[in-house]
């Protein structure tokens, strides 16, 4: 197969920062994708429906001439976030989910939930209006091994919130376990899972092997070989409910690159060259529109899009930069490590 022709794709979780970084890779998301989940996690953070409608104001207005893309906006919940907003951003048809961090648990998540019970009201609203609960699956106690955090944090965290308000759904973001993927597989309602490009591609050992590899650190850090393999299998399935959520999260070297280095990785300049490779290696590439285009938008309630995508196979390998420069310095992009003889001939924008 030389061509592929899918549904224009979505990003389901996506990092686009503020400011100097967002003005550098806005374009590298609009070009390909028609629309993203947009995380919160800025300094400070996107808390209310007006700093949610300020915020995609700034990346409506980076977005290239010429370029379409809806950045769907999400509420960061804190331990004071107010029920009514939450609903009438829900209802105004700005806000399209609210993201849990637990404090600590990743990048600038220090305002997140210590305790569940202080957001469960909010929780038991946005069940009643039917608005989506997207969750960084981690514990952040110490004394937890950090390749056990999302493990620990389904068992002692998520299932109390499912069996206390059933009818919420809840979005499992970057599954990066076979324990994730299993747990998404037992539940028949409101649950499903997006996975990230680069924990389909890299473990463990591309982190630590060889030296520390701080442009592959991430959060969830990247597991097992096993736990990379269940991600493969659950992508490639059709399953419905799992769908693409590149988590990519762009942060300037000098942040990756030091004694006490940022988590993320950036991968929206050659996401669906790598996708593409990863479901021909499976076998499946007659499933890559649904993990790309159709499961996140079901899911969401939305309707998929229009434009078609047309993916070409080259003799060649598709090149791409190995960093990407901004005002606010250089951002190196995801090396898969092999060839991307996959690329994007046409996307509609």
């Amino acid at each position: 197969m030389k061509t592929i022709s899918i549904r224009r794709p979505d990003d389901w979780h996506l990092h686009l920062r503020d400011g100097a970084v967002l003005a550098g890779v806005i374009g590298d998301t609009s070009r390909h994708f028609a629309r993203a989940i947009i995380m919160p996690n800025l300094v400070p953070p996107v808390v209310t429906t007006t700093d949610a409608k300020a915020y995609q104001e700034r990346i409506l207005a980076a977005v290239p001439a010429g370029h379409r893309f809806d950045p769907l906006m999400t509420l960061y919940l804190t331990e004071h976030t107010d029920a009514n907003d939450v609903e009438e951003g829900k209802k105004s048809g700005l806000i399209t989910a609210v993201k849990l961090y637990p404090a600590g648990a990743t990048t600038n998540s220090h305002g997140g939930v210590h305790n569940i019970d202080k957001v469960m009201p909010v929780l038991e609203r946005m069940a009643k209006v039917g608005l989506n609960l997207c969750v960084h699956g981690e514990v952040t106690t110490p004394e937890v091994d950090i390749f056990d955090r999302e493990a620990v944090f389904i068992e002692e965290k998520l299932d109390v919130i499912r069996r206390r308000i059933p009818e919420l759904k809840v979005t499992m973001e970057h599954v990066t376990s076979k324990v994730g993927v299993d747990y998404i597989l037992a539940s028949d309602r409101n649950l499903a899972g997006s996975i990230t490009t680069h924990h389909l591609i890299i473990n463990r050992n591309t982190i630590l092997v060889g030296g520390i590899r701080p442009h592959y650190y991430c959060l969830p850090i990247a597991k097992r070989e096993t736990d990379r393999q269940a991600l493969r299998k659950a992508a490639t399935s059709g399953d419905p409910r799992f769908f693409l959520g590149t988590d990519s999260a762009p942060h300037v070297d000098g942040m990756k690159e030091c004694a006490c280095g940022c988590a993320g990785i950036y991968t929206s300049i050659n996401t669906m060259s790598c996708l593409a490779h990863v479901f021909e290696d499976e076998t499946a590439l007659d499933k890559l529109e649904a993990f790309t285009s159709l499961h996140g938008p079901a899911w969401y309630g939305l309707a998929p899009n229009d434009e078609i995508m047309v993916l070409e196979k080259r003799d060649e390998p598709q090149t791409y930069p190995a960093k990407i420069e901004t005002d606010a310095g250089p951002i190196t992009v995801f090396d898969p490590q092999f060839p991307l003889h996959w690329a994007v001939r046409d996307a509609t924008a």
